[in-house]
């Protein structure tokens, strides 16, 4: 099977956000997690104008099962499955996974498949339907990431995280943000 993510061993467990979920956060997760706007914008005014985005995977693949349960797709097809690291200066503040189906990609007015290094933010939100769908939330333990990541960015203990579906002219993406540390640190 080809590789569903350089980030995970497993698909992270999420929790469907519910009233009353966000009294359990950390008080700093629920001002990421619940951030209305963009996080790269949020990011740009906290750490200035160096944060960049690293891409870590962007390729045609399967998503994961909730992730095709989520948006709908029928097992066999395939998504740009897109993993990156926003970091400030080499410090790494979002791991994120964006998952856009075929049709999202044909219909979306610029070519979400060919980001580079272009922050995802930018061109969602600067759509003036985009609409949040649904958000789950996920504490992934340090087991779940893969051990090359866990290096790099210095995971030492679970990561709060939350997956975002939007839809942009009736169509869905997935959009899911971990936030690290040094983020929640701030």
């Amino acid at each position: 099977m080809t590789t569903q993510s350089v980030l995970f061993n497993r698909e992270p467990i999420w929790l469907e956000n519910r009233q009353g979920l966000h009294h359990r956060l950390p008080l700093a997760v629920q001002s990421w997690t619940y951030e209305s706007g963009s996080l790269t914008q949020r990011l740009r005014r906290q750490f200035g104008p160096d944060v960049a985005v690293k891409v870590l995977f962007n390729a045609w693949r399967h998503p994961f099962l909730t992730e095709r349960r989520l948006l709908k797709l029928p097992e066999q097809h395939y998504s740009v499955t897109r993993e990156v690291l926003l970091h400030v200066k080499g410090r790494p503040l979002i791991l994120a996974r964006t998952i856009i189906p075929r049709v999202t990609v044909k219909t979306a007015k610029s070519d979400l498949s060919k980001l580079g290094s272009r922050p995802l933010g930018e061109i969602i939100f600067s759509y003036p339907k985009l609409e949040r769908v649904a958000m789950d939330m996920s504490l992934v333990e340090v087991p779940t990431w893969k051990s090359s990541i866990v290096t790099e960015v210095g995971i030492q203990q679970p990561v709060w995280g939350r997956r975002t579906v939007y839809g942009i002219a009736n169509n869905t993406l997935l959009v899911s943000e971990f936030f690290l540390p040094e983020v929640l640190n701030y």
